[in-house]
């Protein structure tokens, strides 16, 4: 039965786009709310997505819509989801919400204050157009059962997200951005080759057929060729090292709405693409690859947790902290195993939560800083804003993975699946792979915990600017901070008055707005922390099926 969900889902924020390029003059009076509301309404359809989910068929595509998209080619507009898509539909809508939340709040509390605009205006309404395309995006990569729509919605996110980072991003913003879209580009150009290639070699580009089929109609190298070609893309865009060298830019430079998507939702267009093409379509690949997917994947754990220890800035730390995180979930994948998968694919929501939570607290500390350096930062944050203090100490102990936190069940399954791999997999090998992402499992937590003791505790050392109008965004360097109630910018961070030590306004700890975007974060950290099963009982008919080939 056709579900017309999926197109809807589509649909919302694609028109909400649309509105705004057609009828611009009637949206600018409620354009802080707009986003809001289009988000919000995105988000209720998928809520309704998981409440008419049918748990017990979680293995096979629901919700499905197949429509002659190109019928000269046998393209089709195929959408569905399953138990591996559903969690990612979800998250995507939740945190593009969120954003426009913390966005929307934070200007109606001090209006004109849309990510503090530099000279020339913050260009609220292409602001919210963007948002609104990356998250059609998003979600359609999530939802295409079809090889060249899931290419098309995997590349749509990168016009977007260039421009946020190029335009609403830090002093170097122009630079990240461009290595961001050139990186990405010549990954999908790639996975392109790859895919093509599938076609040519089965005829179909349907993502269910050829998953059911498990590379009939592909020879064994053909097969490994293909998985090389769209791992590769892949690896861009999860991203794995050594191929991870545009994300940490990126995440310093884009603004923290922007950060909070890339960390939350685009990663795990990376490596949802293994779960969904390269491993079910291209199994005797899969069986050739993963050793070697497995060693980049360990490499890239100890990798990120050894460059978060160098770091000073707090947002380029949890950047480099995401490369050691994607690899605990490329470990998973690599050992073909359900308990590995599974890890896998609950460590994909687990850093979306947190490390989109993480995101939104360091953009917070810089508004009220107007510094994300870590020793310009002073220490005793939990003495100056004790509320924001204990999130970012919550949030930084749950991406440490601390059991009864989301955070720990992802790593956990991997490293147990890494433990016992596939049957065609060399043991030993994977064994080896198993110790080394448990002692970067161990430096993830120095790292965290040595960030802690420089930020939140200790007596402060440096004062706090008073800046009762922080607002909801990173400062880049040619900003104007405009306090709340007082339209006249701050020309300098020296004109802006500063508050004693111990002296902090109540208004610098957390804001209302903030509480809307950070709490359904909490929850939820805390809800699959202690009921992974919730989300485990959704990936593991999926996984099973996934894996008909391998077993």
């Amino acid at each position: 039965m056709t579900s017309w969900l999926p197109v809807a889902l589509l649909a919302v924020p694609l028109l909400g786009a649309f509105l705004l390029l057609v009828a611009p003059s009637l949206l600018r009076p409620i354009l802080p709310a707009y986003g809001m509301v289009v988000s919000g309404v995105t988000l209720a359809l998928a809520v309704a997505l998981v409440a008419t989910f049918d748990h017990g068929q979680a293995g096979r595509p629901q919700a499905t819509v197949d429509l002659p998209w190109v019928p000269g080619l046998d393209l089709r507009f195929h959408l569905g989801v399953d138990g591996i898509s559903l969690p990612l539909v979800a998250l995507t809508a939740l945190l593009t919400f969120l954003c426009f939340a913390y966005l929307g709040w934070g200007d109606a509390r001090r209006p004109g204050q849309l990510l503090h605009p530099r000279p020339g205006g913050a260009r609220p309404r292409a602001l919210v157009f963007t948002l609104l395309v990356l998250e059609v995006g998003m979600i359609g990569t999530f939802l295409a059962l079809d090889l060249l729509l899931f290419f098309v919605f995997f590349e749509i996110v990168l016009v977007p997200m260039y421009f946020l980072i190029a335009i609403w991003g830090g002093a170097e913003r122009r630079g990240a951005a461009v290595k961001f879209i050139l990186y990405t580009l010549l990954g999908s150009v790639v996975m392109l080759l790859g895919l093509l290639l599938i076609w040519a070699q089965t005829g179909t580009l349907d993502i269910v057929a050829l998953g059911q089929a498990h590379g009939a109609g592909m020879s064994r190298a053909v097969q490994v060729l293909a998985f090389v070609a769209v791992g590769l893309g892949l690896a861009v865009k999860t991203p794995m090292w050594p191929l991870h060298t545009w994300l940490p830019d990126a995440h310093t430079q884009a603004p923290t709405v922007g950060s909070v998507l890339l960390a939350g939702v685009l990663l795990k267009m990376g490596t949802y693409g293994f779960a969904r093409i390269a491993i079910p379509i291209l199994p005797e690949g899969a069986v050739v690859v993963a050793p070697w997917l497995g060693a980049f994947a360990v490499v890239g754990i100890i990798y990120g947790s050894l460059a978060c220890l160098a770091q000073r800035d707090l947002k380029r730390m949890i950047a480099y902290s995401s490369v050691g995180h994607m690899g605990f979930v490329l470990l998973g994948f690599a050992t073909l195993t359900t308990v590995g998968i599974n890890g896998a694919l609950f460590a994909n929501v687990a850093h979306g939560l947190i490390t989109g939570l993480l995101f939104f607290l360091a953009g917070a500390i810089k508004d009220r800083h107007h510094t994300a350096d870590i020793p310009s930062l002073g220490g005793g944050l939990l003495a100056r804003l004790p509320h924001l203090g204990a999130v970012l100490t919550f949030a930084s102990i749950a991406s440490l993975g601390l059991p009864g936190l989301a955070g720990f069940w992802g790593e956990m399954l991997a490293l147990l699946g890494a433990f016992q791999p596939a049957d065609v997999l060399p043991r030993a090998l994977f064994l080896t792979f198993m110790v080394i992402g448990g002692l970067g499992a161990v430096l993830t937590a120095a790292y965290f915990l040595v960030m802690l003791s420089r930020v939140t505790h200790g007596v402060p050392s440096v004062p706090l600017p008073v800046s009762a109008g922080a607002g909801p965004d990173d400062h880049p360097a040619d900003a104007i901070v405009r306090p709340a109630g007082d339209l006249a910018a701050w020309e300098t961070p020296d004109e802006r008055p500063v508050a004693p030590v111990g002296a902090v306004p109540e208004a610098l700890d957390i804001q209302r707005y903030e509480l809307v975007a950070w709490v359904p974060l909490i929850v939820l950290i805390l809800l699959f922390g202690l009921w992974p099963q919730l989300l485990l009982s959704l990936t593991t008919p999926a996984v099973q099926t996934l894996l008909g080939a391998l077993s």
